[in-house]
């Protein structure tokens, strides 16, 4: 945690414990420069709360009261990165600080931007602009922190609470909301009465806030240590139903979602397939909503291909007896052909988490758990993935053949690719070419 020293020393006098040391002395580099020049200047916001937390400090903002002239004027190496908002980022040893004047906001527009910045002298002023009272907080180079509305306490308490009034604080900032979830998710917080009661009354504000923000908020949340109390207070709360892209809560498979922890950090795409199949979307659908909340095409198709294949199974296990090893054995390997490798090693690693008889019959039951005994040797057992690997291309067919392309070779080609994954043809010329002029034969009987 943070400690105070009694000593004389200008530089060193915070001992940081879950920053870097080099960037904590660097940081406190453009401090103490501000400082003798005459400027009060702190360490502001998110890496004094994460100091206090014991959570590592990733980045290191600065706010002061010299104006954003003053600071360029201080620093040689800074980047005006946005001086209408008084904020200069100021290089220092190979790190980056924004450094921010003391400010006021008002008249916001939007529900998320304000429209009017006043530079102001008290470090107490610009922290009551602020969201939350955990980062409301200011660290000066000796250690004195400057918390005027009780963060310390809500620190403590493990609570998140608005700075003043919820409905001001919502009402400049709509995105606040999923912020405040976002906090008390990752930090398993509780969420002050009057925060939760403020949150309620003004969900529909959160109609005007971009998508792209959103998914931020979100998939944060979702990477974050505690997903499942973040996605207990959506749903209790149901303020996604009220974004531009809305979901409604009561699709939710409670039993299914209860799951998602289960699946550690880094598997954050994971949870957000579970995610969606917990809410019994389909692929299609899934993807449509994706893309209204701005995912990346990778993330996307990575976590709709999980949908795609629990699709393709679940056909399986409801259409096929257990006991048929040979059927489910090449109905898996032609679900892992459809939709990769990827897909189905997701698809599993979330199977194997999920409660026992989630499925609806006894005898889909039967298959799936043979699936889920078998399916990793027969991963293994795959002597080919991809058209690539054949020993035989597109054009060998259409010189065998004698024939102009179509579509007709691309089912020839998938077709040739399922039977030698399944192991029926051998990846060699010349049965891959046998196979050909019989299928050919068969199609002109």
């Amino acid at each position: 945690m943070i400690k105070q020293q009694a000593s004389n020393e200008v530089i060193g006098l915070v001992q940081w414990t879950r920053v870097d040391l080099e960037m904590a002395e660097q940081s406190e580099q453009v401090l103490l420069k501000l400082n003798e020049e005459g400027y009060d200047a702190f360490w502001v916001g998110g890496c004094v709360r994460d100091e206090l937390l014991g959570r590592n400090v990733d980045d290191m903002d600065i706010t002061t009261s010299a104006s954003p002239e003053q600071v360029m004027e201080l620093f040689a190496d800074c980047i005006p990165t946005g001086l209408q908002h008084g904020t200069v980022t100021v290089r220092s040893g190979g790190y980056y600080f924004e450094v921010t004047t003391f400010r006021t906001e008002s008249e916001y527009k939007d529900n998320r931007r304000p429209s009017e910045v006043q530079f102001v002298k008290d470090i107490k002023e610009d922290l009551q602009r602020r969201d939350f009272t955990m980062n409301a907080l200011a660290m000066d180079r000796r250690g004195t922190i400057v918390d005027p509305f009780g963060g310390q306490v809500d620190i403590r308490e493990e609570r998140v609470r608005c700075v003043g009034a919820a409905s001001e604080r919502f009402g400049e900032d709509a995105l606040r909301m999923l912020r405040c979830v976002r906090f008390a998710s990752v930090f398993d917080f509780s969420i002050a009465y009057n925060t939760w009661k403020g949150l309620m009354r003004q969900r529909d504000l959160l109609q005007h806030i971009a998508m792209e923000r959103v998914r931020t908020e979100m998939v944060k949340m979702m990477a974050g240590p505690h997903p499942l109390r973040g996605l207990d207070l959506l749903l209790h709360s149901k303020i996604l139903e009220y974004i531009k892209a809305p979901v409604q809560g009561s699709r939710f498979n409670r039993n299914l979602l209860l799951r998602i922890g289960e699946l550690k950090d880094h598997d954050a795409l994971l949870r957000w397939s579970l995610l969606l199949i917990a809410g019994q979307y389909k692929k299609d659908e899934a993807d449509a909503l994706l893309r209204k909340w701005t995912f990346s095409n990778d993330d996307r198709l990575r976590i709709t291909g999980v949908l795609q294949f629990d699709e393709l199974l679940k056909t399986v296990v409801q259409n096929h007896n257990h006991k048929d090893q040979v059927l489910l054995r090449s109905e898996w390997i032609s679900a892992e052909l459809t939709c990769g490798r990827q897909a189905a090693a997701d698809w599993l690693k979330i199977q194997l988490i999920l409660p026992a008889g989630h499925l609806l019959s006894a005898s889909a039951e039967a298959s799936y758990q043979a699936i889920l005994a078998n399916a990793a040797e027969w991963s293994r057992s795959m002597p080919v993935h991809e058209l690539k690997e054949l020993h035989i291309t597109g054009e060998n067919v259409l010189g065998l053949l004698e024939r102009k392309g179509g579509p007709w070779l691309g089912r020839l080609m998938k077709h040739l690719l399922r039977e030698t994954a399944i192991g029926n043809i051998a990846n060699q010329h010349e049965a891959l070419t046998a196979e050909v002029k019989r299928v050919a034969a068969d199609d002109q009987a």
